[in-house]
């Protein structure tokens, strides 16, 4: 049952990286939400969602989404698909 739970944890965080990923503003406003949704991001991976579908649920490359899981941070050019 425990894996279930996970998996709805995972949806939720990738969720909620998607909302914060889209709701950005200011140069400062948009660091720290980017820091938000790379946490959420990282905590959706590890409950289980698979980076194919947390790249196309932000609109991002594949790429992309294993630098923020691997702790580095990606250049603006690599962020659009």
């Amino acid at each position: 049952m425990g894996r279930g739970w996970d998996d709805v944890a995972g949806r939720l965080l990738l969720r909620l990286a998607v909302v914060l990923h889209r709701a950005v503003a200011g140069r400062a406003a948009v660091e720290r939400i980017q820091a938000r949704r790379n946490a959420a991001l990282r905590s959706a991976h590890e409950r289980g969602m698979p980076v194919p579908e947390l790249a196309a649920a932000l609109g991002l490359s594949e790429g992309w989404v294993r630098k923020v899981l691997n702790g580095r941070r990606p250049s603006v050019e690599e962020e659009t698909v």
